[in-house]
């Protein structure tokens, strides 16, 4: 993870999350069926429907099991899921944003008030801190994508906001409604996206000390293994230097 890697740290170690497949293939079945059932099961006339499996095929999750959720929607089957956003803090006051899909409030909101208690934050009422964010839409590419002036000219070209290029790879951020249309233009040309999505970005941004850095991460992960919970957002920046000594 770069130290000045916004989104890198900002999501949290994605090589943590690969190593939860399925957890993750789950997941994404969940909102691809929430989005199926909020309207069209048809991608191509449905735009929640359509980020929601760009987003699967991001994540090299297969065709069968896309689908597999779009025809349960499409059969009205499963559970209907609640969507809600939780806020909280974390250590050294870093703000955090859980977004979750639940079937069950009381459990779900237990599960968080637990997560946060138990690893130095505490949840915090709607609103306390998505001030300090905004709604995006977000683009990520890898390093092989090209280089930065590549990326940056595609970017421009395809009407995006803001860019974000190291040696992890290339963060592009547009307006939450224009996400569509700049990613469908970058593709065309730099390729398929390692991910597609709307994304809460922080305004500011927290460096958090190496005395709070492994609670953080503890934090963290156990608000991402919750089933209920799909993203996490959080404020904070790791530097190298905190990084690896943690490693």
């Amino acid at each position: 993870m770069a130290g000045h890697s916004k989104f890198k740290n900002i999501m949290h170690r994605k090589g943590a999350q690969d190593k939860k497949r399925s957890a993750m293939f789950s997941k994404l079945s969940r909102e691809i069926t929430v989005a199926a059932k909020s309207g069209m099961p048809d991608p191509d006339m449905n735009p929640r429907l359509r980020l929601a499996v760009n987003l699967a095929k991001a994540q090299s999750m297969p065709k069968d099991n896309i689908q597999r959720a779009i025809d349960k929607a499409s059969a009205n089957e499963g559970d209907d899921y609640e969507e809600i956003r939780y806020e909280g803090y974390g250590p050294g006051g870093v703000a955090i944003i859980v977004e979750a899909l639940t079937d069950n409030r009381n459990r779900t909101a237990t599960n968080m008030r637990t997560a946060f208690s138990k690893n130095g934050g505490n949840l915090a009422a709607s609103g306390a801190v998505a001030h300090g964010f905004e709604r995006k839409g977000l683009i990520e590419y890898p390093a092989s994508a090209g280089d930065e002036e590549k990326v940056l000219e595609a970017a421009i070209e395809a009407g995006a906001d803001d860019v974000e290029s190291s040696e992890d790879g290339h963060t592009i951020w547009t307006a939450m409604e224009s996400l569509h249309e700049v990613a469908a233009a970058l593709e065309a040309v730099l390729g398929q996206p390692e991910g597609v999505k709307l994304a809460w970005k922080p305004g500011l941004t927290v460096d958090v000390a190496e005395g709070d850095a492994a609670t953080l991460l503890k934090l963290i992960d156990a608000l991402e293994d919750d089933d209920d919970v799909q993203t996490v957002w959080g404020n904070y920046e790791l530097s190298d230097e905190v990084m690896a000594t943690l490693a």
